[in-house]
C-alpha cells in the first residue's frame, strides 16, 4: 500500500507537468486595469481577446454605479442563508421573472454559479432509470453533471444528428425496459470551437422519439437571436427547448446563472437542486447588478450590433488571410495552427511581448496533439483598429511558426522539461 499523495507527486497531469514553465504567464496570468479591449499584462499594454464581456458592460459607468450602490446599501453578505431558509428577496423573484420573460419561458430560477448549477440540474432531472444522451463535445460542467448520474448515458458524435438518432434508438429500447425517460443535452454554442449546436435538427427528432431537451446556452445568451435571447431564438426553436440554461458570466459581465422552463419543472428544481438548496443565496450585489445588465441587453441593441461588427471584421479578415477558423457560427473565434506545446509557448510569448496581443492558448489534452488553438472572444469594446493590428500580428506569427523560428526558440524549454 502506498501513500495517497505518491501518485499526485509523481504525475502532475498533462497540464500540471508544465506548471514550472507556464504558471503566471501562459496559465494563471494576471491582466490588470479596467476590463476593456486594452489592458495591461506584466506592465505592457495589450489588446485583450480573452475577456468574457461580449457586450462591453463590465466597465460602463452606469453599470458600475448600480454595483456600487448595491454594495453600499446591502454590503457583500446580504442576504444571509440559503434561499429556502433565509436568503429569499423580492429582487431575486423580480430577476427570475424578467429572465423568464426575456427567454420566453414560464418560469426561471437563479443559480449562484454556472458550473455547479448545470451539474446539479442534470443530477436533479434524472433518476437511475433514466438515460442521458449528450454531445461528446459538451463542456466539462455537463460531463461532470453526467458523471453524477447513476443510470445509463450515451454520447453522440459532435453535432452529428445521425449519431444522435442511433443513440436515441438505443436509449429508447433501454428506457422502455426500465420504465425510464430520456434527457438529451447539447449546447447553444460550443465555447471552444464556436459552433452552434444543431438545436433545430435535434428538436425535430422529438416527433419521432420521446425525450426532453436541455440546452446550455452560456455563449449564446445575449449574443444570438433577434433580441439576444440566445441560440434557440436564433434557430427558431426556443419553444422546443424544455430546460434552458445560461450564465451571467459571458454577455452580462457578472456572476451567477439561471434555468428557465415550464413553471412545474422550475418548481420541482427549486426543491431538489442540491447546489442551491444547500448554498448561500446569490448576494444582492449580483442580483441588482444583473437586473441592470439585463435591462441594458433589452434596451441597448447597439451594443450587440457593435459586437457583431467586430466579430465579422475579425473572422472575415482571418479567413481572407488564409487562417483556419473552423466552422464557428458564433462570436467565439478559434484559430487553428500546427505545432507542439513548446512551440505554442514561444508563439504566445511573441504575440504578447512583441505584438501586444493577449489571447487564450489551448493545447493538448483539450485538443489533439500537434494542434495549437488560439481562442479569441471579440467584444463590443474592441475597435476596427484592434482587429487590423491583430490580423497583422497573426500573419507574422504564422510565418515564424512555419519557418521553424518557434521550434528553435522552444528547444531550450523542451530540454529543460526533459532533464
Amino acid at each position: 500500500m502506498r501513500d495517497l499523495f505518491d501518485r499526485i507527486i509523481e504525475n502532475k497531469g498533462p497540464l500540471g507537468k508544465w506548471a514550472a514553465h507556464a504558471e503566471g504567464y501562459f496559465v494563471f496570468p494576471k491582466l490588470e486595469g479596467p476590463i476593456s479591449n486594452r489592458m495591461k499584462f506584466q506592465g505592457r499594454d495589450v489588446i485583450t481577446w480573452s475577456i468574457n464581456d461580449y457586450l462591453g458592460l463590465a466597465n460602463l459607468e452606469e453599470v458600475k454605479a448600480v454595483d456600487a450602490e448595491a454594495a453600499l446599501t446591502y454590503g457583500a453578505a446580504y442576504p444571509m442563508g440559503a434561499r429556502m431558509m433565509s436568503g429569499h428577496t423580492d429582487f431575486h423573484e423580480l430577476l427570475e421573472n424578467q429572465l423568464a420573460d426575456f427567454v420566453k419561458k414560464e418560469s426561471a430560477y437563479l443559480l449562484n454559479f454556472g458550473y455547479q448549477g448545470i451539474m446539479s440540474a442534470i443530477d436533479a432531472l434524472v433518476s437511475k432509470d433514466d438515460i442521458i444522451v449528450y454531445d461528446v463535445d459538451c463542456h466539462a460542467c455537463i460531463i461532470d453533471g453526467v458523471r453524477l448520474h447513476l443510470g445509463k448515458r450515451f454520447t453522440f458524435k459532435h453535432n452529428d444528428v445521425e449519431s444522435l438518432e442511433k443513440n436515441l434508438e438505443r436509449a429508447t429500447k433501454l428506457a422502455e425496459q426500465q420504465n425510464g425517460g430520456i434527457l438529451v443535452i447539447s449546447e447553444g454554442v460550443f465555447g471552444m470551437r464556436g459552433e452552434q449546436g444543431k438545436l433545430k435538427e435535434i428538436a425535430a427528432l422529438k416527433k419521432k422519439y420521446n425525450f426532453r431537451f436541455l440546452v446550455d446556452d452560456a455563449h449564446g445568451f445575449g449574443t444570438l437571436g433577434a433580441t439576444g435571447a440566445g441560440a434557440g431564438e436564433e434557430q427558431g426553436i426556443q419553444d422546443e427547448i424544455d430546460v434552458y440554461f445560461a450564465t451571467f458570466a459571458k454577455s452580462l459581465a457578472g456572476i451567477g446563472a439561471f434555468l428557465a422552463a415550464d413553471k412545474e419543472i422550475i418548481d420541482y428544481l427549486k426543491y431538489n437542486l442540491r447546489s442551491q438548496m444547500f448554498a448561500k443565496s446569490l448576494p444582492m450585489i449580483y442580483v441588482k447588478g444583473v437586473l441592470k445588465r439585463l435591462d441594458m441587453l433589452r434596451t441597448r441593441p447597439e451594443l450587440k450590433a457593435k459586437l457583431w461588427e467586430n466579430v465579422y471584421a475579425l473572422q472575415n479578415g482571418l479567413k481572407q488571410r488564409g487562417f483556419d477558423i473552423g466552422t464557428t457560427t458564433s462570436c467565439v473565434t478559434p484559430v487553428y495552427l500546427n505545432g507542439s506545446i513548446p512551440e505554442a509557448m514561444a508563439l504566445v510569448k511573441d504575440l504578447r511581448e512583441n505584438h501586444g496581443i493577449f489571447c487564450s492558448i489551448v493545447v493538448y489534452p483539450v485538443i489533439p496533439k500537434g494542434l495549437i488553438l488560439l481562442r479569441m472572444i471579440p467584444t463590443a469594446t474592441h475597435t476596427l483598429e484592434d482587429v487590423e493590428i491583430t490580423l497583422n500580428a497573426f500573419s507574422s506569427i504564422r510565418e515564424r511558426l512555419e519557418n521553424g523560428t518557434y521550434k528553435r526558440l522552444s528547444a531550450a524549454v523542451s530540454a529543460a522539461m526533459n532533464e
